[in-house]
């Protein structure tokens, strides 16, 4: 794709903690504050201001927003309404096309409806749905305004979501002067959330998280925020190693003129909407296209996928769609908890989900440099990650098998017949198979203990019409979790009533391989 010179902009949203410990979400204006950088000596740092966010109406992108007892007014002048983002992109190049925006109401009455993508007339498999020209999509090109740097940026501390966030960040800074203003006012009404979704987990108070307890996605949006915020402490290496950034936005470097807070939101909302194109350099490979998530569905048994061709960016869509109908996108082969945490959603026939069982050979072993070197010769690591797929638990409950025999074996010369056999062969004494399927029927009881509700009461939770949506989507995705290990300990028990004689006591494991 060949992009335009860098002179146009994007976003930013804020997150601020609301007396009951909720999160709201405001739109924040952040007033310009010019200061004396020293650009011959890029390790400068002026003076940190605490006071980084005025909430100015002449300057709020789209008026003020006032919320009073769960009610709101919106203060939107008359121009904005009638120029809405489709408005606008046909006005700057957007040809005809086969959509149109419409709005459905927020889970959250406090919260402005949100637009979603529909086929304006009845479509068939193989139409192009809308082509989005280069001159309206946003990728580091566009923003670094030089491709090499781009690439470099990217390969050593900073990820493109958050160049694009930063991007955003100061283009939310120019307010209606921006060529990005519908489009900045789009992704602030979405805030992150797609047609099926509530925000990010990321974005959710500790309260909440409280509701993913036992799932591993708690941990996992812990060490996603935390390596949010390793981003942040980079951003002023992007700010004084972009000249384009540097000379088109005279502003504070990133870290002053942004608390982390605004930073965090931007990066989720970049993450919510962001397109990962194919067949195009490195500097393009992540785009913003407007028309596209989160104002499209993700699906994921969808093949359709936004394409990089001949200067613009279209969707043709996979199936056939009658007009009004919501048109959905491909999210990739992501397991739900990546949906959660990307995208605010679970999808209950995802057939990309998938649980995590992480086993090791003990070090402790005498054997072990024996073993480790066994394992590598039949493709498995000292440290071996096993993917339980949703339908599939079984073949994964195969596949673990022979690498746990193989910390259980002090014969050398059984360690390569056990760790070369398939499925519930038991090519060792009863007792060492027999303590194998303890171990791992234990384990499989173990998380299902984690979690401080069974699985029957997830499934009565969900029958209630008003449960708390984040409550909702955690709980989905929790239930699908415990349905993945009921089935893998189902599986488990199934080879010990199948054992010779299941009342062989297990023989002892002093270097039994670990799981975690």
């Amino acid at each position: 794709m060949e992009l335009s010179p860098p002179h146009h902009r994007c976003i930013c949203l804020e997150t601020v903690r609301s007396s009951s410990s909720s999160h709201r979400l405001l739109l924040v204006s952040i007033s310009p504050r010019k200061t004396r950088l020293l650009r011959s000596v890029p390790s400068f740092r002026p003076i940190r201001q605490r006071n980084l966010c005025s909430a100015s109406n002449s300057e709020t992108l789209v008026g003020s927003r006032k919320e009073d007892g769960g009610k709101h007014s919106q203060v939107v002048s008359k121009k904005d309404e009638e120029e809405d983002l489709k408005s606008w992109m046909h006005k700057n190049g957007l040809p005809p096309c086969k959509v149109v925006l419409k709005e459905k109401p927020s889970y959250d009455e406090k919260l402005r409806p949100i637009h979603y993508v529909a086929a304006s007339e009845d479509l068939e498999v193989g139409d192009v749905a809308f082509s989005v020209p280069d001159s309206l999509v946003v990728t580091l090109k566009r923003v670094l305004g030089n491709e090499t740097l781009a690439e470099l940026l990217t390969t050593n501390k900073l990820s493109e979501l958050a160049c694009l966030a930063l991007y955003l960040m100061y283009e939310k800074k120019q307010g209606k002067k921006s060529f990005w203003y519908p489009y900045i006012r789009e992704l602030d009404r979405q805030r992150g959330r797609g047609q099926l979704a509530v925000e990010s987990p990321l974005l959710w108070s500790e309260a909440e998280l409280a509701y993913l307890t036992g799932s591993p996605t708690k941990a996992d949006v812990h060490a996603r925020a935390e390596g949010i915020k390793r981003e942040y402490n980079e951003l002023d290496t992007v700010w004084f190693m972009a000249g384009s950034l540097f000379q088109q936005y005279p502003y504070d470097i990133p870290t002053d003129a942004f608390p982390f807070e605004i930073f965090k939101q931007a990066f989720v909302a970049v993450q919510s909407c962001v397109v990962h194109l194919q067949k195009v350099s490195l500097a393009q490979r992540f785009a913003l296209v407007p028309l596209g998530p989160p104002l499209l569905a993700y699906g994921s048994n969808c093949r359709a996928m936004l394409t990089a061709i001949d200067g613009v960016v279209q969707l043709v869509v996979d199936r056939p769609y009658k007009a009004g109908e919501s048109i959905a996108v491909w999210c990739g082969p992501q397991p739900n908890s990546k949906l959660l945490i990307n995208y605010g959603f679970v999808d209950e026939d995802n057939s990309y989900d998938r649980l995590v069982v992480e086993a090791a050979l003990n070090t402790e072993d005498p054997q072990y440099q024996d073993k480790r070197m066994v394992a590598q010769g039949n493709g498995k690591l000292s440290v071996q990650t096993f993917q339980v797929y949703a339908g599939k638990e079984k073949e994964t409950v195969f596949d673990m098998l022979p690498y746990l025999r193989l910390g259980y074996v002090s014969d050398p010369s059984e360690m390569q017949s056990v760790i070369s056999s398939q499925g519930p062969i038991c090519p060792v004494s009863p007792c060492m198979e027999r303590a194998v399927l303890d171990q791992l029927a234990d384990y499989f009881r173990t998380r299902l203990a984690g979690y401080p509700t069974t699985l029957s009461e997830d499934e009565s939770l969900l029958e209630d019409a008003n449960l708390n949506p984040k409550k909702r989507v955690a709980t989905q995705l929790i239930r699908l979790e415990k349905k993945m290990l009921h089935a893998c300990l189902k599986v488990v028990v199934d080879l010990i009533d199948r054992l010779p004689d299941d009342t062989v006591s297990p023989c002892p494991a002093p270097y039994a391989p670990s799981l975690k």
